[in-house]
């Protein structure tokens, strides 16, 4: 295997069009923005400004949740609003940008506000759920949508959580998801639901002042896939599949689409079940209202942007493609013509381009003022812009723009405990698998490393495992923190994607399936090898680590390959494969598609679970033999506590007990307060430095 590593590797480019004029070169000199940064401080120097001694940020730095995020300005400009910890969740404050006060709007206490939108300038809808996951933001046990004014007025329940649902003895949820304000008011809503249907969504208009519904699908012709609204809120297009409860790699589809709200729907495509080539799905109305913006391959090996013209039935202009890696989503769209502008991608970090040539020369002239950062623009139907920037050292820092005065006025960075001197590179590289297969990763290097230093090196699995879960940027997800953490205590960390994660094309993501613990599993024991390659990594001193699939992964490692990893921590894990998907404990059983995927990724097609029990952990915990560290919450509905359970009776059984078992009262599927998440690192750190950091090296010497 050859490492590629070692030198960043060029950019790959995206390819964007608009009316046939290419967009995404343009660019324009940067004017001198008020509040351009300042030159970078030393080290010490900017932590003594952060309030600590030089040296390494400690734990609880790592640990702590944002002050502030997610900020979304009003469409008048006047509040900033931002989910800000409370009570031990997330939850939303409200920032006058006239008199730079900032006050609580939600006071939740079991449950993170996972999602929030504006509708109009005096109120919010917002869902519940999960944010400190293995997976990113999930509704659990949470979901339900809630309205409320900004004065904290007229509080409305307009769907409950699940876990109201289960209380309530109801075996049947009901889901409603915001999908836009209904446009030319201030107090409707248009959302999805299953009011009708338990399999299936609807679109209701709702009043939130009433709470009424009013049901614009009354017609609706078969089981939605999903809805695409055109710019008056009108639900005008639709995927079908005409087979629900198989996997959606099993579905056949249908697209259809009407000229109005009583005009019947027509058939725009058919498509077959698997990998039909010509198969697309519509994103969104185009600037005529009429033709589709569609996600399709169209003979390629990433999913790009498309134009599909009605009248012809066929895909006509390419409208945004990447070489690597999918455009499936991130459309933006002008927050006063409701047009699509653009879009937001990642690729090996976070980009923002532009069809519209103004867009995009603001966009420039914002990135040059912000060298190696990431800069995204929330315009408003005021003068008022908000400017959200960061990178993968620098904190996310929000900035308004004052278009009619030419100004950029900082106001205030999510954070002050971490300073960029605290953080590393988040450095791409490309792992080429055995079998061929090109995967984009990332790994960290501490601060100070020398070339041809071998270190101590974890290889963390993200969970999923039919997710991307690590993007580029400053303390993005679980897997990020974790390495910046034990970057900064000397480790170096990869962070591999693999064969199932979505967004790197087709090739990646159908290699996946019936691969869970064979091929899935060879692509983490040649991330390992990569990095022993590539010169940094000890072979005789790596670990492996992971929640949820990344905890599977992880315990599957020690039993597949027990003499390259000399140490595990797996976390949230799956141990029986059979057992989470039949006994009923967690969510997944609850689901027919989402057991007949999962019995696909095992690659279980015959009758019984035999196949899954060959890469079962609980059923092979006997041949583990390195220390192994297990960490769970016991409120956990993803992964439920039975999970652990089976795990560590059988290594008891075997004679071989977890080194460490941590299990947290009151959490669920990764731990949300920050006692806990500094208990989990301390904990963690203490067990990779007995078996490959310093303390294991001490150990060795006679």
């Amino acid at each position: 295997m050859k490492a590629t590593g070692k030198k960043k590797r060029g950019r790959q480019p995206l390819i964007m069009t608009a009316c046939g004029l290419a967009v995404s070169l343009l660019l324009a000199s940067a004017p001198a923005w008020a509040g351009e940064p300042s030159p970078a401080k030393a080290p010490e120097t900017a932590q003594q400004e952060a309030g600590r001694p030089a040296g390494p940020a400690p734990v609880t730095a790592f640990a702590a949740t944002a002050r502030y995020s997610s900020g979304t300005l009003s469409p008048d400009g006047r509040l900033l609003a931002l989910l800000a910890p409370l009570n031990g969740k997330r939850n939303i404050v409200l920032f006058d940008l006239q008199t730079r006060q900032a006050r609580a709007l939600t006071g939740m206490n079991s449950f993170d506000v996972t999602a929030f939108h504006w509708v109009g300038s005096e109120r919010l809808v917002y869902t519940l759920g999960r944010l400190d996951t293995p997976t990113g933001p999930e509704s659990g046990d949470g979901g339900g949508l809630f309205a409320v004014k900004v004065d904290g007025s007229a509080a409305r329940k307009l769907v409950p959580t699940v876990r109201e649902q289960v209380n309530q003895g109801l075996r049947r949820f009901t889901h409603m998801d915001f999908m836009a304000v209904a446009p030319g008011s201030e107090n409707e809503i248009l959302v999805q639901a299953n009011l009708r249907s338990h399999k299936t969504y609807d679109i209701y208009r709702v009043n939130l002042d009433s709470g009424q519904r009013q049901l614009l699908t009354f017609d609706r012709p078969g089981d939605v896939l999903n809805w695409v609204l055109d710019r008056d809120g009108v639900p005008r297009a639709v995927t079908l599949v005409d087979n629900p409860d198989l996997p959606l790699a099993e579905q056949s589809r249908r697209v259809l689409l009407r000229e109005n709200l009583e005009a019947p729907w027509q058939e725009l495509a058919r498509f077959a079940p698997g990998n039909d080539p010509a198969a697309w799905m519509p994103l969104a109305f185009a600037e005529n209202s009429k033709d589709l913006v569609v996600s399709a391959y169209r003979g390629q090996n990433t999913r790009g942007l498309h134009r599909f013209e009605v009248e012809t039935r066929k895909l006509a202009a390419v409208l945004a493609v990447h070489p690597r890696y999918d455009l499936g989503g991130g459309l933006l769209f002008d927050a006063r013509s409701r047009g699509l502008i653009g879009l937001r991608f990642a690729d090996e970090r976070q980009q923002v381009a532009y069809f519209d040539e103004q867009h995009a020369r603001q966009q420039a002239n914002l990135e040059a003022s912000f060298p190696g950062k990431t800069v995204a623009i929330q315009r408003t139907n005021s003068s008022r812009t908000l400017v959200s920037v960061y990178s993968d050292r620098a904190v996310p820092t929000y900035f308004i723009l004052e278009e009619e005065r030419k100004s950029l006025e900082e106001l205030m960075p999510s954070r002050v405990d971490l300073v960029e001197q605290d953080l590393v590179e988040m450095r791409p590289f490309l792992l080429k698998t055995r079998d061929g297969l090109e995967i984009p990763s990332y790994y960290f290097l501490p601060a100070d490393h020398q070339p041809g230093q071998r270190l101590p090196t974890v290889l963390h699995i993200h969970g999923g495992p039919h997710v991307r879960a690590d993007p580029w940027g400053h303390l993005s997800s679980y897997g990020v923190k974790e390495a910046q953490l034990l970057a900064s205590r000397g480790y170096a960390v990869v962070l591999p994607n693999f064969r199932i994660t979505p967004g790197l094309g087709k090739k990646v993501y159908d290699a996946g399936f019936g691969e869970i613990g064979r091929k899935m599993s060879e692509d983490h024991e040649d991330a390992a090898a990569w990095a022993v390659q590539a010169g940094f990594a000890d072979p005789q001193r790596i670990c492996i680590s992971g929640a949820s699939y990344g905890g599977y992964a992880s315990l599957w490692a020690l039993i597949k390959t027990p003499d390259l990893f000399k140490c595990g921590v797996a976390g949230l894990v799956v141990s029986d494969l059979e057992v989470i998907l039949t006994s009923g404990q967690g969510d997944i059983p609850q689901n027919k598609g989402g057991v007949a995927f999962w019995r696909q990724l095992i690659g279980q097609k015959e009758p019984g679970w035999a196949r899954a029990h060959e890469v079962s952990p609980a059923r092979h915990a006997e041949r583990i033999k390195a220390p192994l560290f297990i960490y769970a919450g016991s409120d956990d509905w993803r992964t439920p506590m039975e999970q652990t359970h089976l795990m560590v009776d059988a290594m008891k059984k075997a004679g071989r007990p977890p080194e460490v078992l941590m299990i947290k009262a009151g959490e669920g599927h990764g731990y949300g307060k920050s006692e806990n998440r500094v208990d989990l690192y301390e904990q963690m750190l203490k067990f990779l430095d007995r078996h490959i950091g310093p303390a294991s090296l001490q150990q060795r010497q006679p």
